[in-house]
């Protein structure tokens, strides 16, 4: 009895385990991604609410983002945000495979799939470069301009220019996001780094990259939300 007893308590749902079985470091990310979270949702409902109680009227999206900044002035509608989003996504698996690697010890594929995530948010931030100034530039949206008509039940036979706020928003939130994702390409550079000098394997762990791959993952998934609100509503 006293064996049986024995065996059952060192299976996986027997007890004997810390609810939250994470090291420090795990758990700090944590806690600063769920207070991260909380401040872009305060700027992603602030835009919700601007956006439907803006005079005149917010703009469309279509006739933002309907070419592809520097390179076509044609009628392409999200057809580069959709390769920026492709982009991000794919740097996000390469992020996941480098952390897949790392729980094998395997240094040379840790390296090769962090490169890969560092040039995926390189693009990216190179991607977001061109659409900012192309709207400052060519289009001159400011802070306090905005040369887009407003979308209004009437048709807007005025010609009256979208909300201000549109501008103020898409800079803050776009601007604040490409904050994260810069950060994440220097983090990302210093760690692999340290992978190939070797560090992560005398530890004998790669924890760090886990880390990192958790700061990653929730760029990528704020970005989602952004898309989906600056550039598809």
């Amino acid at each position: 009895m006293s064996a049986e007893a024995t065996t059952l308590q060192k299976g996986p749902w027997m007890g004997g385990r810390v609810p939250l079985g994470v090291s420090f470091g795990k758990m700090m990310m944590w806690f600063f991604l769920l207070s991260d979270a909380f401040t872009f949702s305060t700027l992603l409902v602030s835009y919700g609410y601007f956006r439907i109680t803006a005079k005149p009227g917010w703009v469309s999206p279509e006739k933002v983002f309907e070419g592809i900044p520097w390179l076509y002035d044609g009628k392409v509608p999200l057809v580069f945000v959709g390769i920026m989003t492709f982009i991000l996504i794919a740097s996000s698996v390469t992020m996941v495979l480098a952390v897949e690697a790392g729980h094998r010890m395997d240094q040379k594929t840790v390296q090769k799939f962090m490169i890969l995530t560092i040039i995926g948010g390189a693009m990216f931030l190179t991607c977001q470069a061109m659409e900012w100034s192309h709207l400052i530039v060519v289009e001159h949206m400011t802070m306090n301009n905005n040369p887009f008509l407003a979308v209004m039940p009437d048709g807007n036979p005025k010609g009256l220019h979208g909300s201000i706020l549109f501008g103020q928003l898409f800079f803050t939130i776009t601007g604040f996001h490409g904050f994260h994702v810069f950060s994440g390409v220097v983090i990302n550079t210093i760690i692999y780094r340290k992978t190939k000098n070797g560090d992560f394997q005398k530890r004998g762990h790669y924890e760090m990259v886990e880390k990192v791959g958790l700061y990653w993952h929730f760029v990528d998934l704020v970005w989602v939300f952004v898309f989906t609100l600056f550039y598809l509503i």
